[in-house]
């Protein structure tokens, strides 16, 4: 079968994104190979994508308008042009973290190599990250590299002594590369700073509770799906660092779930119009894919923040956040009306039978 051109372009990327990933992971793994692969995974990359988009990307002599030409070719842009042409904004974080690179690329002295992938390990992840997102947003989920990676075993997050050896090897950095990672990142705003685009920092606790087919070994929590309230306690944990912790768990039986016909009395009781649970909750729930179709194959790919499958009693299950995302929803006229596109079902005003006047009452067993 014959590919077009991008596809061989983006393989010879994957390539050398395995390659750079294999690097990382290995325990005598050159971190310099690392910046290097990494360096050729995002320019093929972006390659690709200009390519596939019919974008030239190749330089031309800005006053004959001709190409520049290396060895009789044309020379194709470098990284550092590739990702201003891609990302316009230089304050975008995934730009920021990939130039953070090129510049490391270009100063890396081979005797501070440990020291540096020890300092720069969380955006070295976003690096990667970064790259999976942008290659899937483009190319389609056919080509995910989730398959052929896997999540590093590190000792060094399993004892407080090797958190200080981790400590002390990140302050041995020479000055000038510390430096170099300084003033980059000081004309940066705090918060592209703390963006997990440019610094992926992690915190690992371990996964209690009864364990289904379905479970990985490790579970991703997309900020963005949490309450502030949580949002604020994970944040706040996430600076402070990596922490295993042993939780003594006692085993319970989906307390405080909600079967669907709860969830539609409970959300009833909050409007002024009618929610039926066949009709509007059976629609909500798929509008926003909290869990699968009756016949899908796997019934536990549920958003556990909203709902479970209770495998012994083959049902699922909703919380109180679903209920509050359905009020929140669709909790008004105007809200149900855009949402579900017809009116609502407006409940009936009960009137209460009129009260006589008491100056016109007939006295009980008296006459005029």
């Amino acid at each position: 079968m014959a590919y077009a051109r991008w596809h061989h372009i983006l393989m010879e990327s994957q390539r050398h994104a395995l390659k750079a990933v294999d690097e990382w992971n290995c325990s005598s793994g050159n971190y310099s190979d690392f910046l290097t692969h990494m360096h050729k995974a995002w320019h093929y990359l972006l390659h690709a994508e200009f390519h596939k988009a019919k974008i030239d990307y190749h330089y031309k002599d800005p006053k004959t308008g001709r190409y520049i030409l290396i060895d009789g070719e044309p020379k194709a842009w470098d990284l550092e042009w590739c990702l201003k042409q891609r990302y316009t904004n230089s304050a975008n974080p995934v730009r920021l973290n990939v130039e953070l690179f090129v510049a490391l690329r270009n100063k890396v002295e081979h005797r501070y190599e440990h020291n540096l992938k020890i300092a720069t390990g969380g955006k070295a992840q976003a690096l990667v990250m970064n790259y999976e997102q942008e290659m899937v947003a483009h190319f389609g989920p056919s080509f995910s590299l989730a398959d052929r990676l896997r999540f590093p075993i590190a000792l060094q997050t399993l004892t407080a002594e090797g958190r200080e050896q981790l400590q002390d090897a990140a302050k041995k950095l020479p000055r000038k590369t510390r430096d170099l990672v300084a003033k980059f990142e000081a004309a940066i705003d705090s918060d592209i700073l703390d963006d997990l685009k440019y610094d992926y920092r992690v915190r690992l606790l371990p996964i209690v509770g009864k364990k289904t087919d379905a479970d990985l070994a490790v579970n991703f929590v997309n900020l963005d799906e949490l309450t502030a309230g949580e949002r604020a306690v994970m944040t706040k944990a996430g600076r402070t660092g990596t922490v295993i912790t042993k939780v003594k768990h006692v085993e319970t039986m989906n307390p405080a779930k909600l079967r669907a016909s709860d969830v539609a009395k409970r959300v009833e009781a909050e409007l002024p119009f009618h929610f039926s649970l066949h009709g509007d909750h059976t629609e909500m729930w798929r509008r926003f894919g909290v869990r699968p179709a009756a016949d899908a194959p796997d019934p536990r790919l549920t958003v556990a923040k909203y709902c479970i499958y209770d495998e012994p009693v083959n049902t699922y299950l909703y919380t109180d956040a679903w209920v509050k995302k359905i009020i929140k929803g669709i909790g008004t006229v105007e809200k149900y009306r855009k949402f579900f596109g017809k009116e609502p079902r407006m409940k009936k005003v009960t009137t209460l039978p009129r009260q006589a006047d008491p100056a016109h009452e007939r006295p009980v067993g008296k006459t005029a």
